[in-house]
């Protein structure tokens, strides 16, 4: 029997696996695909939430402390598996941004580095630029982490710990409930089916987490929204910091590789790429960097991120049972807030005083409408 099963192998399950297997805990992560294959692997890694004045104080809680965390995390990283993650800060400007008074407010108020630049410094520091932006909002202190290298940091150092078992390609089939408590679940992987116990359940299983809980009668809102990317490649990288237009992004990579995202859509669990989709990011791309026109994008892909009402993740256990946890609804902010994320839970879990109010995040404490940005 071990301690703790968690259903789901993304960067929150990762990361949350890592907690407490560094505690001393006994834990078997379960994915149903590859670790951390989906939304983990498809977003940008933007260490910040894109507009982040337009989120709830919980929001910005648990984004303040994991980006803080996150330096320590990637070093931490390169110790155990010898793979960088590639954390680098290279800034964030936001170009014409609008409410840019109330932006600098609540950077002010919770200690951001943000100021308004002119265009000046704007063409200065990045000359590719489209030549019609009179002034944007910089945050020199916002990082992109290289999520697939995160992911495979993490699934390497983890495999090498004796107290994690690491199964993936099993999906759940079901959990067994005496009363108010999960007694065993039931794992499939190939053709075989086997039994596992566990002291505690967790589930991390992304936009997927709902349909989970649905099998035991749990209502959990969250929903699945598809966002698709465009990637480019130079032998020289034209822009040094992660450009923000109306929603839009542009993200530079150390190898010479630039992300475009992403859209937002609402077709439940299709994560077909579209034509119409790809036209869309490189109507976006070529209003920031004209210079795009005369390259050709190398990949498009697409992920489903898990929405939950206003952006506010469940993270705690469930109220009708003795040992049934969930952390997930991250929505477009899952990298950003998976550190303090998973250290949450872990201390709810583990009797530790929480880094956090835990209270906002628990499942069925709020009452909550889904926010698009």
């Amino acid at each position: 029997m071990s301690d703790y099963l968690i259903i789901g192998g993304g960067i929150n399950g990762l990361l949350l696996t890592r907690e407490l297997a560094t505690a001393g805990a006994d834990v078997i992560l379960i994915d149903k695909g590859e670790f951390g294959r989906e939304a983990s692997w498809a977003g940008g890694g933007i260490v910040s939430p894109l507009y982040p004045w337009r989120y709830k104080p919980a929001i910005t809680a648990l984004a303040s402390w994991a980006q803080a965390f996150y330096p320590q995390l990637a070093a931490e990283l390169i110790e155990e598996s010898g793979i960088d993650p590639e954390l680098q800060v290279s800034g964030l400007l936001m170009l014409a941004a609008e409410e840019a008074e109330v932006a600098l407010r609540w950077a002010f108020h919770n200690k951001r580095n943000m100021e308004k630049v002119d265009a000046s410094y704007l063409y200065r520091k990045e000359s590719e630029l489209a030549p019609r932006f009179e002034s944007a909002l910089w945050m020199p202190d916002v990082a992109n982490v290289r999520n697939p290298k995160l992911i495979k940091a993490l699934v390497h150092s983890l495999d090498k710990q004796a107290n994690v078992g690491l199964k993936s390609h099993t999906e759940l089939v079901g959990l067994c409930c005496r009363e108010n408590r999960i007694i065993g679940s039931k794992l499939r992987s190939g053709p075989q089916e086997t039994q596992l116990r566990a002291d505690k359940v967790v589930i991390c299983a992304g936009a997927w987490s709902a349909g989970v809980l649905r099998e035991l009668s749990v209502s959990l809102k969250i929903e699945p929204v598809k966002g698709q990317m465009l990637l480019f490649k130079f032998a020289k990288q034209p822009i040094s910091s992660i450009l923000l237009h109306a929603g839009r992004y542009l993200i530079p990579r150390k190898d010479g590789h630039m992300l475009v995202g992403s859209t937002l859509e609402y077709c439940g669990f299709d994560k077909s790429p579209t034509a119409a989709a790809k036209q869309s990011l490189l109507e976006s791309a070529y209003e920031i960097l004209p210079m795009l026109r005369r390259h050709e994008p190398v990949a498009q892909w697409s992920g489903l991120r898990p929405a939950a009402p206003e952006g506010i993740p469940f993270i705690g256990k469930l109220e009708d049972f003795e040992n049934l946890y969930v952390n997930a609804g991250q929505f477009r902010n899952g990298l950003v807030l998976a550190p303090a994320s998973a250290r949450l839970l872990a201390d709810e879990l583990l009797g530790r005083t929480p880094i956090l109010d835990p209270r906002p995040y628990q499942p069925g404490a709020l009452s909550r409408e889904v926010l698009s940005v």
